[in-house]
């Protein structure tokens, strides 16, 4: 098969020649840039380390190591930030230092902390001293929500994840983007074999608590439920003309759209069934069903968390594809996840845990793990391997070698 082939066929639950693999087609499915360099440093390779999203000082990974590891992937944002002119050299983090798009210019505070701009030259990002991200600094509906949403689109860019645009939206501005955007894919897709993903995000809940803040914009969904709904139809009207524009520039082209809304924690969701089915479920809907009748791609959902009791409301919405899978939240095994849910979903990620194993543990340790988890979720297709969420700083190259050649393993025993 080909890496299209093989991650088409996961997602129509057809048991692919071997399992597929993502590393870094998406800003939750990757690498932080510290990981990345320790991990090149330790294969002897000499590759430059690209930060393209900022926010979680994540890198995209040179072709190099994805076809070392066997990727069957890409993020379509790559081909838009090839040109050396895109890059400057930054050093944000000690001993670290890497490439960084030119428009990102952060400035360091005596106290070694960093301080990021956007574009309406407040700062928008904080990374404390000896952090590894950026924090969030503005929250423009904090006090309360404006009377109507004409200036939506200024307030979404003065938080961090709307300021900080991942490639190629940091080039949306540009004339005749949505041209270049089709033409670029038509002739980077027919140079490669591997399956192409774009990212859409049109997060709902996420905004929300981007705009209002996470305490505040939970409460409004129970004390406030008619400004709650009220953003979120604005937020729906704005995804669907952006949908409108990818479908049409791409649609055809792309395997996977990716969009995001995180939705629980460790502990289980943070909102119960009935909120999301009020709230949200209607609005996803949506936009799957827009995605569906005006695209050959599938419908991916990013969302992080113990979601167990949300995943039939995420099916019925029209997601097909979950990540990351986080099994090591409550209810997350995947034993139960395969056996209640495998039929309908492809699960890409949940190979191997983060928080706990691939940082801490020993490489037969992981390698153990991998093969436990690989075994139950790619049964009878629909997977795609991965692990939960990015490979932290954390996590020492010998981990991340015992994992990848955990999965060769596997596969040579198919």
């Amino acid at each position: 098969m080909t890496s299209r082939e093989r991650i088409l066929s996961a997602i129509s639950h057809r048991q692919p020649d071997r399992i597929p693999v993502d590393l870094g087609a998406t800003p939750s499915s990757g690498i932080s840039m510290v990981a990345y360099q320790n991990l090149i440093n330790h294969l002897g390779l000499k590759l430059d380390n690209h930060v393209y999203d900022v926010i979680q000082e994540v890198t995209q990974p040179e072709m190099e190591l994805l076809n070392l590891f066997k990727v069957d992937v890409l993020d379509i944002g790559r081909f838009f930030n090839s040109s050396d002119n895109y890059w400057q050299k930054l050093e944000l983090i000690k001993g670290y230092p890497a490439f960084y798009p030119k428009w990102f210019n952060p400035e360091k505070q005596p106290d070694g902390s960093w301080l990021a701009p956007g574009s309406t030259g407040e700062f928008i990002g904080k990374m404390p001293s000896g952090a590894t991200f950026f924090d969030q600094l503005i929250f423009p509906y904090i006090n309360g929500y404006p009377e109507n949403y004409d200036n939506l689109s200024y307030e979404m860019s003065r938080t961090s994840w709307g300021g900080f645009g991942f490639p190629p939206y940091d080039r949306i501005n540009e004339k005749g983007f949505w041209k270049l955007l089709r033409e670029t894919v038509i002739e980077e897709r027919s140079k490669t074999d591997k399956a192409l993903l774009i990212g859409v995000g049109c997060n709902l809940f996420e905004w929300g608590t981007f705009l209002r803040r996470i305490d505040n914009f939970l409460m409004d969904l129970f004390l406030d439920p008619v400004n709650a709904h009220q953003l979120l139809d604005k937020l729906l009207e704005m995804h669907l003309e952006f949908l409108a524009k990818i479908c049409e520039a791409v649609g055809d082209l792309v395997d996977i759209v990716k969009f995001g809304d995180d939705l629980g924690t460790n502990t289980g969701p943070f909102i119960p069934n009935e909120i999301y089915n009020e709230f949200f479920k209607p609005r996803h809907k949506i936009m799957c069903d827009y995605v569906k009748a005006h695209s050959s791609a599938h419908t991916m959902l990013h969302c992080c968390g113990g979601i167990y009791e949300l995943i039939p409301e995420l099916i019925e919405a029209g997601f097909e594809i979950l990540n990351p899978i986080q099994i090591n939240a409550i209810n997350m095994e995947p034993e139960r996840l395969k056996k209640e849910f495998g039929r309908e979903l492809t699960f890409w990620g949940g190979g191997v845990n983060t928080q706990g194993v691939l940082n801490l543990a020993t490489p037969q340790q992981v390698k153990d793990h991998v093969k436990r988890n690989i075994e139950i979720l790619s049964k009878d297709g629909g997977y795609v391997f991965n692990t939960v969420h990015n490979i932290m700083p954390d996590v020492p190259p010998r981990n991340i070698i015992a994992m990848f050649e955990a999965l060769q393993e596997f596969n040579c025993e198919l």
